[in-house]
């Protein structure tokens, strides 16, 4: 695993993230909601995103109050073809995305649900939508080079069964979440070996244990950290000089996942799999 420097886009240090644009998915509530005020705050043109355009537009707006810029665009990640869409939307009016974060997400402790497209869907929201969208986004990641994409995972990680990932098994539907977080850290180390030296750097991370979001307070769980301090994490991981390509943190710590995701043959199974799903 490598480092690429990063190098501030202003010497002002009030804006440091000046002439940057970040997509944050998921954008509109909670974790990605508060990153996205802080890295507009910073200088940093923000490209907003979630299913509710009125939230979404809210968020806009409040980026712009504070002194910064931002974009909204409307897409629900239950929807493959909704993920096409929005990167091709992104991709007809920016050249570049400096800082990719793929942090739109659910939970659902309830029975087994499908997305649109018949996939399990914590799989298909968690990680096949991200996987696509940075798939889809890639050529303008790479076109801003030095660049970051960053994947909001979990430190909740389940194996992912090749099996049965679509947890169609009884009993197996309680792992839908657990292996979608564990698929993102997969992918993410499958994404820093496949760029190699193109000075991208791809991390996962556990922001923060049920933080006190709409998501967890939804679960009927009660919320052990703060908003603030996830967006710290991963505001590290955005503005920090060196950050290893391929790591993984929990929290401001770099840190172990779970065996599997240092399994090059479960690598291998992920990475034909989302290829078969997506079509890319």
């Amino acid at each position: 695993m490598t480092a690429v420097a990063w190098t501030a886009g202003s010497p002002q240090t009030d804006r440091p993230l000046a002439g940057r644009t970040i997509l944050i998915t998921g954008s509109t509530d909670g974790l990605g909601r508060e990153v996205a005020l802080r890295v507009g705050e910073l200088g940093a043109h923000v490209i907003v995103h979630g299913r509710n355009r009125e939230r979404g537009e809210a968020v806009a707006a409040e980026i712009a109050q504070r002194g910064g810029s931002a974009r909204f665009y409307a897409a629900d990640f239950a929807s493959l073809d909704a993920v096409r869409g929005l990167a091709a939307a992104i991709r007809r009016d920016y050249e570049r995305i400096d800082v990719l974060v793929n942090n739109a997400g659910i939970w659902n402790r309830g029975d087994r649900q499908v997305s649109a497209d018949g996939h399990e869907l914590h799989f298909a929201v968690n990680y096949l939508a991200g996987y696509l969208l940075t798939r889809e986004l890639l050529p303008l990641v790479t076109a801003a080079a030095p660049s970051r994409i960053i994947n909001v995972a979990s430190i909740a990680q389940s194996p992912i069964d090749f099996d049965d990932v679509m947890l169609e098994r009884p009993g197996a539907a309680g792992r839908g979440y657990g292996q979608s977080k564990l698929a993102q850290i997969l992918f993410t180390m499958d994404l820093a070996d496949e760029l190699g030296s193109q000075q991208v750097t791809v991390v996962a991370l556990h922001p923060a244990t049920l933080m006190d979001t709409s998501m967890v307070r939804e679960t009927g769980l009660e919320p052990r950290a703060t908003v603030d301090e996830g967006a710290a994490a991963v505001m590290r991981l955005i503005t920090s000089p060196d950050v290893p390509s391929g790591s993984y943190f929990n929290g401001q710590q770099e840190a172990k996942a779970h065996a599997q995701a240092y399994d090059a043959e479960a690598r291998r199974r992920l990475r034909e799999l989302s290829r078969a799903l997506t079509g890319v």
